[in-house]
């Protein structure tokens, strides 16, 4: 799976640039993962890079991620890929996470977003930003309310990690690709 081809595949479906950086986000999160679990990181990173490169084309459901599906089959991209990215939606009933890159995914998925929601309100952005700090955003409601808080409690059970454990790793993940998603900390 060639990185680059993956990168102008979301480049041409995609011309947000916070939702680039989300899915690069992800990317660096479930790359780290594989590493941690020993599984194939080009797999796993494509997966992460890939997983809402539709989303701006087709934002409703079912179209995300069905019709991104299409086009990841239509390019040769493997089924283990492909399924991969539709169980991220909830709604297709009939793509449950079944494998740990499945749930992977989907535990990455939304913390990556509220972390990085997180970072952009701190000075020191990523650097220095602890679990419980995220934990105690996370309870105001108010603050990224987009972001679905269920579904990072239920990422996380479903991978079977611990959440400040999972926080702490999807921090660590981002941290190292900080300035590509312009997360470097502002100078005072």
């Amino acid at each position: 799976m060639d990185r680059e081809a993956n990168l102008a595949l979301v480049r041409e479906y995609t011309k947000s640039d916070s939702l680039i950086k989300h899915m690069l986000a992800v990317e660096a999160a479930v790359r780290a993962y594989a590493r941690k679990f020993g599984a194939d990181e080009k797999l796993w990173g494509a997966v992460g890079l890939l997983h809402d490169f539709d989303y701006e084309r087709w934002p409703n459901p079912p179209d995300h991620p069905l019709q991104g599906s299409k086009i990841l089959q239509e390019r040769g991209y493997p089924a283990e890929l492909i399924y991969a990215i539709k169980s991220h939606a909830d709604y297709l009933t009939d793509c449950p996470r079944v494998s740990q890159l499945d749930k992977t995914l989907y535990a990455c998925d939304e913390l990556c977003g509220f972390i990085t929601a997180c970072a952009l309100v701190r000075p020191g952005r990523l650097r220095g930003l602890t679990p419980s700090s995220v934990k105690k955003k996370l309870k105001q409601l108010s603050f990224a309310a987009s972001i679905h808080r269920e579904d990072i409690f239920r990422g996380t059970q479903d991978l079977g990690v611990d959440l400040d454990e999972h926080i702490a790793f999807c921090i660590a993940a981002l941290e190292k690709i900080e300035s590509e998603l312009g997360l470097t900390p502002v100078e005072a």
